[in-house]
């Protein structure tokens, strides 16, 4: 009896330990299908719970509208399971101004040259970008591109002809005649050229090569003067067109005259084209143009000789 009775109160002492385990036992609840996200939208983070079977329908559930050139992980039609983590990046409007054009674009990179690249817009080291490349990209900011190009050209250019004269006192001395025509020669100069936006700013001439010298033009002058009468008294200068002109009272004018200053022996030649001077004893006026030839502008009157040519 007393061993039935040992038996029936270790099977109860077993049965309450199991029963006690049993209920004890954790349980998991479930709510009605619905799973926990996380969300990361430009860097915020957020948890989410949503009954969305994809992320699209989770997009749309929750009203978040993506443009095109917006950055989604993973995409729309991915099964969403409980733990997804979404990611979101948003994609800054810009505008880029660059080879003549203007083009609306976006930045997904931390960086203005990350954003010219997904631009598909490609720079040389002499480009100059503002902002630069280097400052971060923001809604709505405008992009300056300065094209810089440097090239070396080989360039023909023409060397001009040196001119011999010759002095004839047979020929009247309006009277040319050219014994050997000149002829222009030739030389290769390589440049380098900077051009800013298509456009040269500057160019260096870096080496020249004469490929053709030039041919001298032989000319004869000639010196024959049949002079009139002369005319002896002062001469002074005024500005007026600026040549080989001067102003006489007796004088035609179109006429052409000798002037020389009797003080150092200097010749000119000048046409009549103004009346004057009105000075005692002053006998021409010469152009401020002329006027230094034979003597300098600060002598304001000087000794002349004037003596008209009749050829």
């Amino acid at each position: 009896m007393l061993k039935k009775i040992i038996f029936l109160v270790i099977l109860i002492i077993i049965l309450a330990y199991f029963g006690i385990r049993f209920f004890k036992k954790p349980r998991t609840l479930v709510f009605s299908g619905l799973k926990s996200i996380v969300l990361t939208d430009n860097g915020l983070e957020f948890e989410a719970a949503t009954s969305a079977k994809t992320v699209g329908d989770f997009l749309k559930e929750n009203k978040i509208d993506l443009k095109n050139h917006d950055e989604l992980l993973p995409g729309k039609n991915s099964v969403l399971f409980p733990g997804v983590h979404i990611f979101i990046r948003k994609a800054l409007n810009l505008t880029i101004e660059a080879d003549g054009k203007t083009v609306h674009g976006y930045a997904l990179g931390k960086t203005v040259g990350e954003a010219l690249s997904e631009n598909n817009i490609s720079l040389s080291h002499l480009d100059k970008v503002s902002p630069t490349v280097d400052s971060l990209p923001q809604e709505n900011m405008d992009i300056k591109i300065t094209r810089i190009n440097i090239e070396e050209k080989t360039i023909t250019e023409d060397i001009d002809f040196p001119i011999q004269y010759k002095n004839d006192p047979a020929l009247g001395w309006q009277q040319q005649k050219i014994d050997q025509p000149g002829v222009k020669g030739k030389e290769d100069t390589v440049y380098r050229i900077t051009y800013k936006n298509g456009a040269e700013i500057s160019r260096a001439a870096l080496s020249k090569t004469v490929t053709q010298q030039p041919t001298t033009e032989i000319v004869t002058q000639g010196t024959y003067m049949q002079l009139g009468k002369d005319e002896r008294g002062q001469g002074t200068w005024y500005s007026y067109m600026g040549g080989m002109f001067a102003a006489s009272t007796t004088i035609p004018k179109g006429s052409y005259v000798k002037v020389t200053d009797m003080d150092n022996g200097r010749s000119i030649v000048v046409q009549i084209n103004d009346y004057g001077p009105q000075g005692k004893n002053r006998i021409i006026d010469l152009d401020k143009f002329a006027f230094p030839r034979i003597a300098p502008l600060g002598a304001g009157v000087i000794n002349v000789k004037v003596e008209p040519i009749l050829n």
